[in-house]
């Protein structure tokens, strides 16, 4: 897990600098309607965060369970996150993904094996939660770091 401890603080040093840098109009900018703005989105990856906490801590108490799913543009909408205050949503993910890293890199390796169910989904081993969070992680940075075009 200390491999994915170190995805995670990579993500966020490499990250944090571009996201402080982002104006303000390209944080607001939604590409179409139905889309998030990148305030949403860093928002999305702060309750992500909030949710694989819970995930890490529990399922290394209980030896693995069955997690709920969440709603995720309801959790978007009810933080408003799109009319947030950005530095404070870069600081926020950044502390907490550092947190979480460490979390993450404390997890004993019988962890690993535990099996846990998220919202109804196929079983996984603790280790693919984990992974799999850096790769949800990898596709949301990706649209952060991309420039808008509010042209477009």
């Amino acid at each position: 897990m200390e491999s994915v401890a170190a995805a995670i603080l990579n993500r966020v040093e490499t990250s944090v600098p571009k996201l402080r840098a982002l104006p303000e109009s390209e944080t607001v900018h939604k590409p179409s309607p139905d889309r998030w703005s990148k305030k949403e989105i860093l928002g999305h990856l702060i309750d992500s965060a909030c949710n694989n906490h819970q995930r890490f801590v529990r399922a290394q108490l209980e030896g693995g369970l069955t997690f709920p799913g969440y709603e995720q543009e309801g959790w978007v909408r009810c933080q408003g996150y799109g009319t947030a205050d950005w530095p404070l949503l870069v600081e926020l993910w950044a502390a907490y993904n550092r947190h979480l890293a460490d979390v993450v890199a404390r997890l004993p390796v019988a962890s690993q094996s535990f099996v846990c169910r998220i919202g109804g989904g196929e079983e996984l081993s603790f280790a693919a939660v984990a992974a799999d969070y850096v790769r949800h992680l990898d596709h949301h940075l990706a649209q952060l770091h991309r420039t808008a075009n509010p042209e477009t």
